[in-house]
């Protein structure tokens, strides 16, 4: 199993630097497309999508709905300033603070979702859209004057989560007594919360002074801690729609990673969440 994690992210890696840096908004759009394509697809378990058949319609249906909300903004401008960006940013805002309260409260809270298809499928698009516009909108960052800023700010937020991630998976096996929230995810800790949340304050000073990104260093040091936050909520909140679903992966997309969702869980909290701060909150456009 190691061997396949290895080998995956060898191959992995590369590829999604080269997507941030080589390829133009429109390419980079539709490469996210795709991904949150097949994030819909893997939700469709989630929802209780039994047969192939409906999982792939909404997959379909998904990469429809962020195909024709891209069509109907001005070609290779897909600012914060527009609505549709802006609402969507907003609304994850606000879907993460409603998913904290169902993981705090699970299993109880699941009382009023498990069964319904039309709640877990709500939840898949309240996750998905707003991390497709999060990742797009920070890749378009202030291209026009700099190709490669925008790209520079999505590695940053990516290192941030896999930084506070395995700093969080280590802390927790060297110190870990304390559970995190148990009923959701056993494995998780208070002591690797806590050093995930320190490494990734580390990080932000480190990027303050020794690779600026145009940001004051408290400014950026408030925003990733939070998403850093949203990125343990993420994770949490996938683990509990998994926990519901009777299943251990999303799926088997990913040799030796499971599926598309179970490396980006985090991600589709960090990047939107990271985004509606510093453009939305702290208005750094």
């Amino acid at each position: 199993m190691l061997k396949y994690r290895l080998i995956t992210a060898l191959i992995l890696i590369p590829l999604v630097i080269a997507a941030l840096f080589l390829l133009p908004p429109k390419g980079f759009a539709l490469v996210t497309l795709g991904v949150c394509m097949l994030a819909a697809w893997e939700w469709g378990q989630f929802a209780g999508l039994g047969s192939s058949a409906q999982r792939l319609s909404l997959a379909f249906m998904c990469g429809a709905l962020l195909a024709l909300m891209t069509l109907s903004l001005p070609s290779y401008h897909y600012s914060v300033h527009l609505r549709p960006i802006r609402a969507s940013l907003w609304v994850s805002l606000v879907w993460w603070c409603g998913a904290l309260l169902l993981v705090l409260s699970y299993p109880s809270s699941a009382g009023f979702w498990r069964g319904s298809k039309a709640l877990c499928l709500l939840f898949g698009v309240l996750t998905i859209v707003p991390f497709f516009w999060g990742m797009v909108a920070l890749r378009q960052h202030h291209y026009d004057s700099d190709p490669f800023f925008g790209a520079w700010w999505l590695l940053y937020v990516m290192l941030l989560v896999w930084g506070a991630d395995s700093s969080a998976y280590m802390f927790g096996k060297l110190f870990g007594k304390h559970k995190l929230a148990p009923k959701v995810s056993p494995g998780k800790t208070w002591e690797g919360f806590v050093g995930g949340l320190a490494t990734s304050a580390v990080i932000s000073l480190l990027f303050s002074f020794y690779a600026p990104l145009g940001v004051a260093p408290f400014t950026l040091l408030i925003c990733s801690v939070i998403a850093a936050l949203a990125s343990i909520l993420g994770d949490l909140t996938e683990s509990m729609f998994k926990r519901e679903a009777g299943i251990k992966d999303s799926s088997h997309l990913i040799p030796g990673h499971g599926g598309v969702l179970d490396r980006i869980d985090s991600l589709t909290a960090a990047i939107p969440v990271f985004a509606c701060l510093m453009f939305l909150v702290f208005k750094m456009v």
